[in-house]
């Protein structure tokens, strides 16, 4: 189906008030969601900013880094956009006395509430996708990329005439670089073994990977050591020596954060790389991740259910949406709490799908459920 005939569908199919509507929810919750997620973005890489400053990173590395966590703060403000932009546009179009206009044209509120259902169901499959595939993929890809940072590039981002903190245990000066790479005056702190620090000099050295791993080739220089039972110092004079850079011999053993894990991962966690005291918060993230796009549909309903129950008024324009804004940032705090003491209490875990959905659904029977029994309660035409 092309781009033309698909249009041309959803002309005959949908109605012209149905898609006006829509039109203005799914811009609104596209320009809201776009907007936050960007401002948390902006706030959370200025954690990144030593990267660049301190270890010399390029801008290019920066953005490739920080924008993998985009997709993680696009599902976190996602059911809460979706909720404002509900509230808003229809509380808008009840302020300009559209919906006062569609109601005399004889819409119920299952006709008005439509489109927002629509860009509720949207919103919430938009959620499963991120929650499920797209937010664990990104920032498992994230972990990774940060660790070579820290862990393989941060000793090629040497500075001269500065004390460069290659890691917690290692501390590199260098006086000079040449044009080809060659490093001049260098001066290293290696604390990697706590009974036996050692303080290397050399007049140069050359930078290489070798087995995925950085290390300098020094020529000339000197390795002292201190030892600690007899206060002697231990000098071993070099022409040509190699020293392996990392922070850590065993960077294959870096630990997963639950974020990066798989839902499999999380509901049934493996014992030899999950302590029994952490499976439930391990578990709590699993459900977590399968009910928080249902916040989308259940937060728009709240939405909903404040401007479209019961008639126009100037006083319910302030207390409805009011109250629809109190209502789920107190839902917001019970999942807070429930995830929380579920982590500890197992047995709380099936509260966490009960507390996501009951609101939605509970809106829905109040808003829809007079229509709809007044249609099963007419007779059927033979």
């Amino acid at each position: 189906m092309t781009a033309r005939s698909f249009s041309s569908w959803l002309k005959a199919r949908v109605p012209t008030l149905d898609r006006y509507v829509f039109h203005q929810l799914l811009v609104a919750l596209l320009a809201t969601t776009g907007g936050l997620a960007a401002l948390i973005w902006l706030m959370q890489s200025l954690r990144f900013v030593s990267l660049v400053v301190d270890r010399g990173l390029s801008l290019r590395v920066f953005i490739e880094l920080t924008s993998l966590l985009i997709p993680s703060f696009v599902a976190v403000v996602l059911p809460i956009t979706t909720f404002v932009v509900s509230l808003f546009v229809y509380q808008r179009l009840a302020g300009d006395r559209e919906l006062t206009v569609m109601r005399a044209a004889g819409l119920s509120p299952l006709a008005l509430a439509r489109p927002g259902l629509a860009c509720a169901i949207m919103a919430t499959f938009m959620g499963f996708m991120l929650n499920l595939w797209i937010v664990p993929t990104s920032y498992h890809a994230f972990r990774q990329y940060e660790f070579q940072i820290r862990n393989k590039m941060a000793a090629f981002m040497l500075q001269e005439g500065v004390f460069t903190k290659v890691s917690d245990v290692m501390t590199v000066y260098i006086r000079s670089r040449s044009h080809d790479g060659t490093l001049h005056g260098i001066v290293v702190q290696d604390d990697r073994q706590p009974d036996r620090r050692a303080t290397i000099l050399a007049n140069h050295g050359t930078m290489m990977i070798v087995n995925d791993t950085p290390r300098v080739i020094l020529y000339d220089g000197s390795r002292q050591v201190i030892d600690h039972k007899t206060g002697r110092l231990d000098m071993l004079v070099f022409e040509q020596d190699s020293m392996d850079m990392s922070s850590t011999h065993q960077e294959d053993a870096r630990f997963r954060d639950a974020a990066e894990m798989s839902l499999n991962e999380l509901l049934h966690p493996d014992p030899k790389e999950v302590s029994p005291r952490d499976t439930g918060k391990f578990k709590v993230e699993g459900w977590r991740r399968l009910t928080s796009p249902l916040t989308c549909f259940s937060f728009a309903m709240v939405g909903l259910f404040a401007v479209l129950r019961g008639v126009f008024s100037r006083h319910g324009n302030i207390k409805r949406p009011l109250a629809a804004v109190l209502t789920v940032v107190g839902l917001l705090a019970v999942n807070l709490l429930l995830q929380n003491l579920a982590s500890r209490n197992m047995a709380l875990i099936p509260l966490i799908p009960l507390i996501a959905l009951l609101p939605g659904i509970v809106c829905s029977v109040i808003l829809f459920g007079p229509e709809l029994k007044a249609a099963r309660a007419q007779p059927r035409s033979v």
